[in-house]
């Protein structure tokens, strides 16, 4: 028995026009993932401004947690160094507020519940939209216990962006892919986040299964750090999602004066590869 995709009105925003318009030029989106304070947060205004730039058409911008459970070592790393910093919730959207005077580059916060919970959903829905942030994600929420944060940020009009995984069967990817927005995660690995040498081959046919519950953009991230890996993922996803491999760019870097041309150079490269689908 053939299962439907739900259908809904969904209201344009950044994200779902800037998919629209990648599809009709018959192109891809690079998503590039940072840590907000690593190395600090005026560097960070620089790297999302030279990240797209170089490129990448969404930033997905990590707010730094203490306990980042569902990141590899260097996420992790990335985060601590901006907790050590002093790097907060309410930093990253005074950051998100700065980068809005000079870009329009959708913009996703990517982090924890807890952060949230604590700062307060209906205050931090109104706060993402004062700052100008176009989505969420948080890692640890699963889709079933997401209602009331999904109130506020529809209330504000934030798109709620989920992960879905190799392990979500059929029940779970359409009680997913029903509350999202924006587009879905489809994490192409199971474990924690991390460059990795190659794309499972499974991922193209988990993509297909997920798009029959939905029309949602689908992008695929989770070891992605070769433009070769970018192209590949490219074929079949809608967007590709690059973390660590920027975050250890940045790490390497940190310290020269070349931080923003090495991270824009690798960044260029990546999306060179992803070309046009």
């Amino acid at each position: 028995m053939k299962t439907a995709k739900k259908e809904k009105t969904i209201p344009k925003t950044r994200i779902s026009g800037l998919f629209e318009d990648l599809k009709a030029r018959g192109e891809k989106a690079l998503v590039a993932f940072i840590t907000a304070g690593d190395p600090d947060l005026a560097a960070t205004k620089d790297i999302i401004l030279t990240l797209e730039k170089s490129g990448a058409d969404i930033i997905e911008l990590g707010i730094p947690f203490s306990d980042p459970a569902a990141d590899g070592p260097t996420i992790q790393a990335s985060s601590e160094r901006a907790v050590k910093k002093g790097v907060m919730l309410p930093d990253v959207l005074g950051l998100v507020k700065e980068v809005r005077k000079e870009s329009e580059i959708p913009i996703v916060l990517f982090g924890y519940y807890n952060p949230v919970f604590t700062f307060g959903l209906k205050k931090f829905a109104k706060a993402a939209k004062s700052a100008g942030a176009d989505g969420v994600l948080i890692v640890d929420l699963p889709a079933e216990e997401s209602d009331e944060l999904k109130t506020e940020l529809d209330r504000e009009g934030i798109d709620f962006i989920f992960l879905v995984t190799p392990t979500s069967d059929d029940r779970r990817m359409k009680t997913i892919a029903d509350k999202a927005s924006g587009f879905l995660y489809f994490v192409s690995v199971t474990g924690v986040t991390g460059a990795r040498t190659q794309v499972s081959k499974d991922v193209s046919s988990y993509v297909k299964r997920l798009k029959k519950f939905t029309d949602l953009p689908v992008g695929v991230g989770f070891g992605i750090s070769t433009p070769a890996q970018a192209k590949e993922v490219a074929s079949y996803a809608d967007g590709v999602i690059v973390g660590s491999a920027i975050v250890n760019k940045i790490a390497q870097n940190s310290a020269s004066d070349g931080l923003l041309k090495e991270v824009g150079d690798f960044v260029s490269g990546l999306k060179q590869g992803i070309g046009s689908n």
